[in-house]
């Protein structure tokens, strides 16, 4: 099997630089019909083992059934199957853990989506400190708020110190 540098030199050297198939094969040390289906494929070769079954196949149904009725939340619903039909537990818990989340119910926190610029969130943070401004001078958190903003759709966190509470220093935060 080529790897996938060996094939792209290959292409390089037959295709891009124009070498004859014979000597692309004796640089790289491979046959000639290695170096054409190389030049004549899109993409490199890839092993792809054939899936073989599994004991579990036969009784999938049933525990697809009872994943569907809502047995899948139960934690000991696959060890009492696996004992009734013969087979290895840690089998039979590996596919319950693979099909179960196909029936879960689906969560309600996520199922909020935002598009893109369509909705975010602003507001104050006014911090519990004291924040030195120079000359001895201090200010309160009442005196210096921060304008806090967040993208709904990205969860993009911005924070801005703005020097009052005003509608034109908000706007200028804003900004």
């Amino acid at each position: 099997m080529l790897s996938v540098e060996d094939w792209a030199e290959i292409r390089r050297l037959n295709l891009g630089e124009g070498m004859p198939i014979k000597v692309v094969a004796r640089v790289m040390g491979c046959s000639k019909n290695t170096v054409r289906q190389a030049t004549r494929s899109v993409a490199p070769s890839k092993y792809e083992r054939v899936r073989c079954g599994s004991v579990v196949d036969e009784v999938e149904p049933r525990i697809r059934e009872g994943a569907a009725g809502g047995v899948a939340d139960d934690a000991g619903h696959g060890d009492l199957g696996a004992l009734e039909l013969g087979y290895s537990v840690r089998i039979l818990r590996d596919r319950v853990a693979d099909l179960r989340p196909v029936y879960l119910r689906p969560d309600p926190a996520s199922r909020t989506s935002y598009l893109l610029g369509e909705i975010g969130h602003c507001d104050f943070w006014l911090p519990d400190i004291e924040i030195p401004v120079g000359f001895g001078q201090t200010r309160t958190s009442t005196r210096l708020p921060v304008l806090a903003m967040v993208s709904g759709y990205s969860g993009w966190l911005s924070a801005r110190l703005i020097a009052s509470r005003t509608a034109e220093d908000l706007f200028a935060g804003w900004w």
